[in-house]
């Protein structure tokens, strides 16, 4: 089918929660004010070399979590209930999704990469050390367990899945939420990813296969996608999610559109684990699938929320992917990578990266790639080096995410 038979899907709401905020608002603050929401921290391991990391310091009290369902979240889950908790009072203020819809056209589709991994571990080492553990750690360490929570609180009975697509996987969610309701599967999906991975053993699993920055002293050469001195990616923590809805069903609730997708392309590399493909063939895929479905040709985007995890094996192969994809137009949009603000948020990266998407529309605001310095001579896009850009003529923009495994996605927003 074409686009105009199938059904339009709109964004009606948006929360999140990483080291720069606890909201939507806060955050985009800090992005337009310069902030970074990583730091200096040393584990005191030796066999932990990373330096730099995006950990909330100050965590929210969780009061919107009832105590029942509480006690079986781990961190991760409990970030992502609390992102989702902004995103429906966005949409839908006081009321509840279900008083304008059917809880069985309401569905989740909320993802994680490593989920419970610390909690897991820590129960893990309790059990081995007393032969006892916390009674709930199978619920704990489940990885569909905030899509649960999240189901059963706003009783959003329709289609659910969890995702696990490591750093792609909050794109994904969305991605396969619009694709929901686009074929009349759904009306309303909450969709997004979440990540906690602070833990000792569980970041020394990532830093151990040299992935996390090895900046050691100066926080600009610590997330500085697309520059020279790139070394590896800023671990951080939080949770995104997006509220998606039926544009007819939207607009008869009379619910306040902020943007609508009108594109997505996922394909997989099927070739390494951690590294990407070097044929490009799948992400190039995933742009030009993304570009059809919202009936575009590459001049019609004007900004790129690029991947950008300032490591040199993504940021050079996303250029070239992006140069192949879009051809000569790859040079005219401007782009940028909003990670050298809030560091590689994971599974909720894609997530939080549509979100500022989603804000650049409505500002007109693309955000700068921060920590730019010294910018790689083959990473020679319009990356907005260090001040934003404003424009009044932003109509669609994209957001593209990549992840271990292989897993590729691209997703297109564009004005109502």
């Amino acid at each position: 089918m074409n686009r105009s038979t199938q059904r339009r899907v709109v964004i009606t709401g948006y929360g999140a929660i990483c080291a720069l905020g606890s909201n939507v608002s806060d955050i985009w603050s800090a992005v337009m004010n310069y902030q970074t929401g990583y730091h200096y921290q040393d584990f005191g391991n030796p066999n932990i070399s990373a330096r730099y990391f995006g950990f909330i310091k100050e965590k929210p009290k969780f009061k919107n979590i009832p105590k029942p369902v509480l006690k079986f979240l781990p961190e991760f889950a409990r970030l992502s209930f609390f992102a989702a908790s902004e995103a429906v009072q966005m949409a839908f203020g006081q009321q509840q999704p279900t008083e304008s819809y059917d809880p069985f056209e309401c569905g989740v589709i909320f993802g994680t990469g490593w989920g419970a991994q610390d909690e897991s571990t820590r129960e893990n080492a309790t059990y081995r050390d007393e032969q006892l553990a916390y009674p709930f750690s199978n619920l704990l360490v489940m990885p569909n367990v905030a899509t649960a929570a999240i189901s059963m609180h706003w009783n959003l009975r329709g289609y659910q899945n969890t995702p696990v697509a490591a750093c792609a996987t909050g794109s994904i969610a969305i991605g396969d939420a619009f694709e929901k309701i686009r074929s009349g599967k759904a009306r309303m999906m909450l969709a997004g990813g979440g990540e906690s991975i602070t833990q000792g053993f569980s970041v020394w699993s990532i830093d151990t296969l040299r992935a996390l920055s090895k900046e050691q002293e100066d926080i600009r050469k610590a997330c500085c996608p697309f520059s020279a001195d790139r070394s590896g990616f800023v671990l951080s923590e939080g949770a995104a999610v997006l509220c998606l809805e039926d544009y007819e069903s939207a607009v008869s609730r009379g619910a306040n559109i902020l943007a609508e997708i009108t594109g997505y392309g996922s394909y997989s590399d099927a070739r390494d684990i951690t590294s990407p493909a070097e044929d490009m063939l799948a992400r190039i895929q995933c742009v030009r699938a993304a570009l059809q479905q919202a009936g575009l040709q590459p001049d019609g985007l004007q900004y790129i929320n690029a991947h950008g995890t300032s490591t040199q094996l993504n940021d050079l192969n996303e250029t070239n992917t992006l140069k192949l994809a879009l051809g000569d137009a790859a040079k005219r949009i401007p782009a940028s990578s909003t990670k050298s603000y809030t560091g590689h948020l994971i599974a909720a990266a894609g997530a939080m990266e549509s979100i500022f998407s989603i804000r650049t529309l409505e500002t007109g605001m693309m955000p700068a790639t921060i920590h730019l310095d010294r910018a790689d001579p083959a990473c020679d896009l319009d990356y907005i080096p260090h001040e934003h850009r404003h424009s009044a003529s932003i109509e669609h923009v994209m957001n593209i995410n990549y992840g271990f495994g292989g897993a590729n996605s691209a997703l297109i927003f564009s004005k109502v």
